[in-house]
């Protein structure tokens, strides 16, 4: 497998009235073909804004890229042309959103919509565009496609209307898809169906994918890596056994610990993460996570951890050993 993706020290900012708000902070990660990547977080941690950044559709002004590199394929995302771009968005990558009633158009058919990507990036007639269409629809299983191809979104169910998004990002077979926690405003069945059909159809299909979810459970049966971010920056990085079974971050030990377990019994109790949320408008000059931190020691007042290497291919940003305590 060769390497799809190289993002080298991307950051974000938004120049808002309050001041900057420093969203993404230098973060750098790879992606091979094929290879599925969770990037986990809680709100406001600069998982989207990063993953936005690479099809740059943060919205210039107030937000600005201010550094780094995307290397898709050899091609710098950054920094190739408004129209390159363009041809990249929805054809080579493409991305699937939080909430379907807002990325879908309430006035066009279902049809039209899917059917536009084709005939924009594939060059196919109208009625190519329809026939790939229904069959696009029934791949993502939706029933009886054929007669509600010609549907409005509002006809829909949350759960079609998110497989009407995927549908509509594998119509030009990406090599990348990108997932931007499309199960949220789902219930939990219907978010297990989400996710095995992803599953199923990138086993078909061969794409790789970024999976971005502030939940950890959704991730341990779908992706082979995971990245956790906090306030703008990735903190920990490991393959999912790793990640899981021995966590190296004292922000990943409290997300594991505020899951809950089948296998613990009522008596458990799940374990809350004290403390708030960072204020992304003052850059850390210590270790973000040092007010929230039941591990914290003087350094990580003073500095900020890098990512260093804690087993092989596993990196973690913390100056502590969370396995023995305080060193």
């Amino acid at each position: 497998m060769g390497r799809l993706l190289e993002v080298k020290g991307l950051k974000t900012q938004f120049f808002t009235q309050d001041g900057v708000v420093h969203a993404v902070n230098g973060i750098s990660y790879t992606l091979d073909e094929g290879e599925t990547l969770g990037i986990v977080g809680e709100s406001g941690c600069g998982k989207s804004v990063g993953v936005m950044s690479l099809l740059r559709l943060i919205p210039q002004p107030p937000g600005k890229i201010v550094a780094g590199q995307a290397l898709f394929d050899g091609k710098d995302l950054l920094a190739i042309s408004e129209d390159e771009i363009r041809q990249v968005r929805g054809n080579r990558i493409a991305m699937i959103f939080q909430d379907p009633m807002t990325s879908l158009n309430p006035v066009l058919t279902i049809g039209s919509q899917i059917g536009e990507a084709l005939q924009l990036h594939l060059g196919m007639t109208k009625e190519q565009a329809r026939k790939r269409s229904i069959e696009l629809m029934e791949l993502v299983g939706i029933p009886l496609a054929a007669d509600r191809i010609d549907d409005y979104p509002h006809q829909f169910s949350g759960g079609m209307r998110q497989r009407v998004m995927i549908a509509m990002g594998l119509s030009c077979n990406p090599q990348l898809l990108i997932a931007d926690e499309p199960t949220t405003a789902l219930d939990v069945t219907i978010q297990a169906q989400i996710v095995e059909l992803v599953k199923r159809l990138k086993e078909e299909i061969g794409m790789a994918i970024i999976w971005i979810t502030h939940d950890l459970g959704v991730v341990a049966g779908m992706a082979e890596r995971v990245a956790v971010m906090y306030a703008g920056f990735i903190i920990e990085m490991a393959d999912v056994k790793s990640l899981y079974g021995d966590p190296r971050h004292p922000y990943t030990l409290g997300l594991l610990r505020s899951i809950p377990r089948l296998d613990m019994g009522r008596k458990s109790k799940l374990t809350p993460i004290d403390g708030m949320p960072p204020d992304l408008l003052t850059p850390p000059q210590s270790c973000p996570f040092a007010p929230r931190c039941s591990f914290v020691i003087d350094k990580c007042w003073k500095e900020n951890p890098p990512l260093d290497a804690v087993g092989r291919g596993h990196v973690a940003a913390c100056w502590v050993d969370v396995t023995k305590g305080a060193s």
